[in-house]
Parts: C-alpha cells; sequence; structure tokens
C-alpha cells in the first residue's frame, strides 16, 4: 500500500510541475515596444560575492521583454550561480505570429533558432532578442526566475 501512495505522491508531483511550466498563450500582435536599457555605472562600482564568485557590477539594465525559452541547468559549473537561462523577445520577437515561425531551443548556455522562412528580417530577429544568463540577488528573486513562464511578459533590472 505504501508504494501506491509513494506513486500518487510523485504522480501529483509531475503533474504541478507541468502546470507550473506551461507556456503563457498570447494573440498575434506585439507585446513589448520598448528596448532594452544598459548604462554604465563608471568608477567605484559596487561589488558582492555570492557564494564562491566575486562579481562587480559594470551597468545599470533595465528592460521589459517576453521570456520566448527558459532552460535550467543543474550539473554544469556555472549551475549553483546561474540556475535558469532566459531567452527573452522584444519588439517584433515579443509577436506569437513570428514566435510561431521560428523554432527556439536553448542549450550549452546558448540560445538558438531556426526558420524555413523568415517571417521578419532576419536583422530583427538577431537584434530583437537575448539569451540571458542572470544572477539572482537573493533566494525570492531566484525564486521568480525559476517560475518564469514562456510567453510570459516581465520586468528585469539590476
Amino acid at each position: 500500500m505504501r508504494w501506491l501512495w509513494v506513486a500518487v505522491a510523485i504522480a501529483l508531483a509531475g503533474a504541478w510541475q507541468g502546470w507550473s511550466t506551461r507556456p503563457v498563450k498570447h494573440t498575434p500582435g506585439e507585446l513589448v515596444h520598448t528596448v532594452p536599457l544598459q548604462k554604465s555605472i563608471g568608477s567605484d562600482p559596487p561589488r558582492f560575492r555570492k557564494y564562491d564568485t566575486d562579481i562587480v557590477a559594470r551597468a545599470r539594465f533595465e528592460m521589459e521583454a517576453r521570456v520566448i525559452s527558459r532552460e535550467r541547468y543543474r550539473t554544469d559549473r556555472m549551475a549553483r550561480l546561474v540556475p535558469v537561462d532566459l531567452a527573452f523577445g522584444w519588439g517584433p520577437m515579443s509577436d506569437t505570429a513570428v514566435l510561431d515561425r521560428l523554432s527556439i531551443t536553448q542549450g550549452n548556455r546558448f540560445y538558438f533558432w531556426t526558420t524555413p522562412d523568415f517571417p521578419i528580417p532576419r536583422r530583427d530577429i538577431e537584434t530583437h532578442s537575448a539569451n540571458m544568463h542572470l544572477i539572482p540577488a537573493t533566494e525570492a528573486i531566484e525564486r521568480r526566475i525559476e517560475e518564469a513562464r514562456v510567453g510570459q511578459v516581465v520586468k528585469v533590472s539590476g
């Protein structure tokens, strides 16, 4: 009987994982009209230590974007510091009509896209999307990154 309860618990955990990471659906149309902003900090940048890594902030960054892919890392050398990479799209790369015509994948800390026919100019795909290795400053932020779902529109700053 105990094995039955274990099997049920495993099944429920799997169902919850599948439900909580399902993509967010949108109708066609550009969702994010702004571009990411990055500004150099200049002299005497803030420094902090996370785990065994010294980090020096070089710029302030702000972005609103659509999550177009996510990849969880558990075993590579950066996994503890950067457990999740998110690929983002803004402008035309936040449009469902465009994204539906691309195949998007992530692996080895890179983001890849392919298409048999370009829904927008290639340069727009290249300049309106990016894979980002986000280093969470707190456990609360780490949870928010972990919970990010493909299709969500999020704001990132730091």
